[in-house]
């Protein structure tokens, strides 16, 4: 998929709104203890993001696997960003096929909210990257 600048910006900074919506959904919805909706949404948000930052840097990936794997070679691998991010998102990732898909294992409290905060910060780092990346470009 080919961009123009203008197209590219546009989608950037509706991914970036779409992972800060997300993330304040996971934060709403933890006084009414719904933790598989919470790790949903913490994924969505970081996916979201890391997404922004994919399509700012004119990287484009087709499935989930792609992205976490575009963003571990971009800027994790590159030392752009710390090994401990790319670990949080595919944490994230795991923890959201976990609450989605496993019959046999429901999350908990526990599991969930250690993550919320680093995912906040997650967020505003990769988010405050892709807006660099695009502006660069001007």
């Amino acid at each position: 998929m080919s961009l123009n600048n203008e197209e590219r910006k546009a989608i950037v900074e509706f991914r970036i709104e779409k992972a800060i919506r997300a993330f304040n959904e996971a934060k709403g919805v933890i006084k009414l203890g719904y933790w598989e909706t919470i790790a949903n949404r913490l994924y969505y948000a970081a996916y979201n993001a890391v997404s922004a930052l994919l399509i700012a840097n004119g990287d484009t990936a087709q499935t989930h696997s792609g992205v976490i794997h575009l963003f571990g070679l971009r800027f994790i691998k590159t030392g752009v960003l710390s090994s401990d991010m790319g670990k949080l998102f595919h944490s994230l990732f795991t923890m959201r096929q976990t609450g989605d898909y496993d019959d046999t294992y429901g999350l908990t409290e526990d599991d969930v909210i250690p993550n919320v905060e680093p995912t906040g910060k997650f967020i505003d780092k990769v988010t405050t990257l892709a807006k660099e990346l695009l502006n660069k470009d001007k």
